[in-house]
């Protein structure tokens, strides 16, 4: 399967770029670099994410359907156009009790500066 490259300097509508498919977690790749990454995700009703930690905080951001999310064992329903935070170190799981769309925006620098020396 080739990898869709988003070409810079160029106008996109994330919703239609990516499409549902049944039984089926859709994601693409905006940008990856080490400090992070952006990713659009399209999740099919009745499918759910297991639920991970990450060590880094994750912009989350629905642009189409309703999302369930599970931070540390409370749930939280995103709708169309809200946006949430989740916590590095949160336990977090998704449930597409409908069908969503989502940007995952994932920054891993600048925690360097709550290391102790």
């Amino acid at each position: 399967m080739k990898n869709f490259e988003f070409e810079k300097s160029n106008t996109y509508n994330l919703v239609e770029i990516i499409e549902y498919i049944p039984s089926s977690v859709i994601c693409k790749t905006i940008i990856k670099k080490i400090t992070g990454n952006i990713s659009l995700m399209a999740i099919d009703e009745g499918e759910t994410f297991a639920a991970k930690i990450s060590p880094f905080d994750a912009f989350i951001q629905i642009i189409d359907g309703v999302a369930e999310i599970i931070i540390n064992e409370k749930s939280y329903v995103i709708k169309t156009g809200q946006s949430i935070i989740i916590p590095a170190h949160a336990s977090n799981k998704f449930i597409a009790n409908k069908r969503f769309k989502m940007i995952s925006t994932i920054i891993k620098s600048g925690y360097e500066e709550n290391i102790l020396y």
